[in-house]
């Protein structure tokens, strides 16, 4: 196949966005040594949802975590314990990375067992109260805290489905209200010095049983017609804060779909929100992975599909993504790293590329037209150019169209750690099938 990669960095589009920001910062055994590879990478943020439960089970970020007796007093400092959720924020902090603060729980995989912490609170106001005194915490100073600044607090986590959820084991209405309250109140305590947003929605891609309603074009429906009961859960949750006037700074979703329905979705989201009253809101996929079986764990399949992902998506309006997830650890879900011996897999080097055009800054025109090829340019103030490619289809002999002067290439497998492959000629390279490239000025 031969394709022909076009850029014109004359015509600037706009911000390169967080697209590469990641879910749980790799902290294992509370050793802040790994996170140094966020902030090489310029990875902007790190969702913290579940690491309540994966590093150390009851320590972190969880509201049980830190207020551990509802019955104590909510404005008492020794009511709370910020000991484990404060290193944890001290090395983000120090290693640039921000948090996305999840207000609310870890995920509770067997409630069918047994269920602790994903039942609604007895006190939504008190409830509210308590994540008040977090952000002032790390915000504020309050009791022996931080001023971190932190932006985003985003309430609770996935509550679709009510008794048959490891997330929320109450009614729809009984989280819709604790969003009111909560949201009505943090809003009240610090204005628009942070953002309150929620409520990280389990999935949109219902949204396929009936793309006309959703703002789509006609398409062919897909499988998994239960997922619409999670499209509509979203249509109730913004019928009901709507009607209450309530804040929402910015609608969070998740996806485990690929580029192409992931890029629809992000068009159901505008959707909603235009529909509802919020046009204009930000929303963020701030939970996905569209490689995540184990068997693509290390695989050049993992690296060029994260890749894809984030040049596909920067062309929407989503804001920020989180790819799920930067732990150490055994896990289908976190593709980043070995869990044996803590180094980068070559996924993690997708988001390294990715963030050379973010610290850039500014997206220019590419395009390519190429089926299972996808491509962003950038440009830098002082004249600094760079291009990342996916290929996601066949093997291909690339020809460069408006990238002139000396450039490099460097390659994503795995045999390439975002090194170099073979010289430029003539603007000319060979990328084969699942390798990502970063062609950059020298």
């Amino acid at each position: 196949m031969n394709i022909v990669i076009k850029t014109d960095f004359s015509k600037k589009i706009g911000p390169i966005k967080a697209m590469h920001s990641v879910g749980q910062p790799p902290f294992p055994h509370m050793s802040g040594d790994y996170m140094h590879y966020l902030t090489e990478a310029r990875i902007p943020f790190s969702r913290l949802h579940d690491v309540g439960g994966l590093y150390g089970g009851n320590m972190y970020v969880d509201i049980p975590n830190v207020f551990r007796d509802f019955s104590a007093n909510e404005y008492d400092p020794a009511s709370y314990d910020f000991g484990f959720t404060d290193e944890l924020l001290k090395a983000m902090d120090k290693n640039l990375v921000k948090p996305i603060y999840r207000l609310g729980v870890t995920i509770e995989n067997f409630f069918e067992i047994k269920a602790y912490r994903i039942f609604p609170p007895s006190d939504y106001g008190k409830w509210a109260r308590i994540c008040e005194h977090i952000i002032r915490h790390y915000n504020e100073g309050w009791a022996d805290g931080f001023h971190f600044g932190i932006e985003y607090w985003e309430i609770w986590n996935e509550p679709e489905d009510g008794p048959g959820s490891g997330m929320w084991r109450g009614t729809d209405v009984e989280f819709f209200r604790l969003y009111e309250t909560a949201s009505k109140h943090l809003k009240e305590c610090f204005g628009d010095s942070i953002k309150i947003g929620g409520y990280a929605s389990c999935g949109l891609d219902g949204a396929f049983q009936d793309p006309a309603a959703f703002g789509l074009p006609e398409i062919a429906p897909r499988g998994e017609t239960y997922r619409y009961y999670f499209v509509r859960y979203a249509e109730k949750f913004f019928e009901y804060i709507s009607s209450r006037g309530c804040p929402l700074d910015f609608f969070s979703w998740h996806s485990y779909s690929n580029v192409e329905d992931t890029v629809l979705l992000s068009r159901v989201a505008d959707h909603l929100l235009e529909k509802y009253g919020y046009k204009g809101t930000e929303h963020q996929l701030n939970e996905w992975n569209n490689a995540w079986q184990l068997e693509h764990r290390g695989t050049s399949y993992a690296a060029v599909n994260a890749a894809a992902m984030m040049l596909a998506m920067q062309n929407t309006n989503t804001k920020i993504m989180c790819y799920y997830d930067a732990r150490i650890g055994e896990s289908c879900f976190g593709g980043m790293f070995n869990p044996l011996n803590y180094t980068p897999l070559p996924l993690y080097w997708s988001f390294k590329a990715f963030g050379e055009l973010y610290a850039l800054g500014t997206q220019v025109f590419c395009e390519s037209g190429a089926a299972g090829v996808y491509t962003l340019a950038a440009s830098g103030e002082n004249g600094e150019r760079a291009l990342m490619i996916a290929n996601t289809g066949e093997d291909a002999l690339v020809s460069l169209e408006g990238f002139s002067g000396e450039a490099e290439l460097l390659l994503i497998d795995e045999n390439h750690a975002l090194t170099p492959g073979e010289p430029l000629r003539n603007g000319r390279f060979v990328l084969n099938k699942n390798q990502t490239a970063l062609v950059r000025s020298k």
